[in-house]
């Protein structure tokens, strides 16, 4: 319990709930941080919780057991942002089945970061029909 009430939850429930906020420029840290920050930054700001909130997702669905589909790295390019000093990346992936390509802005991991003509797998993201989600090489971390 505490100070001023109950308070529920973990400190990861509590985390992600005020990382909602600061996204979206809600509730006292997100207005505080749109305050305090640039309208470039704030953007900024935005993207990486939400490249964060998209591996989040990535997790739970794998757990989840929803099926993946195996996709080629054509090319991959830094964007200088970092969560938990883990990159964000641009990829371009062709998905095995298809001719076309997909854009993607994801995290990788510092110590997986694929590189062009390595295979990675890819998640349906349910946000967006017939978009992708990254969701790393297949091999546990």
């Amino acid at each position: 319990m505490g100070i001023f009430g109950k308070r529920g939850g973990n400190r990861e429930e509590r985390a992600a709930e005020i990382a909602g906020k600061v996204a979206s420029g809600k509730g006292f840290y997100g207005r505080a941080t749109r305050a305090f920050l640039g309208a470039e930054d704030f953007a900024k700001v935005q993207q990486s919780i939400g490249a964060y909130q998209s591996g989040h997702d990535v997790q739970q669905l794998l757990a989840a057991g929803v099926p993946t589909t195996p996709a080629v790295v054509v090319s991959i390019s830094d964007t200088g942002r970092l969560v938990n000093f883990d990159p964000v990346v641009d990829l371009v992936l062709q998905p095995d089945a298809t001719t076309d390509r997909i854009t993607l802005q994801t995290i990788v991991s510092k110590l997986r970061i694929p590189r062009a003509g390595d295979q990675v797998l890819l998640i349906a993201d349910p946000a967006r029909p017939g978009g992708y989600l990254y969701a790393g090489d297949g091999v546990t971390p």
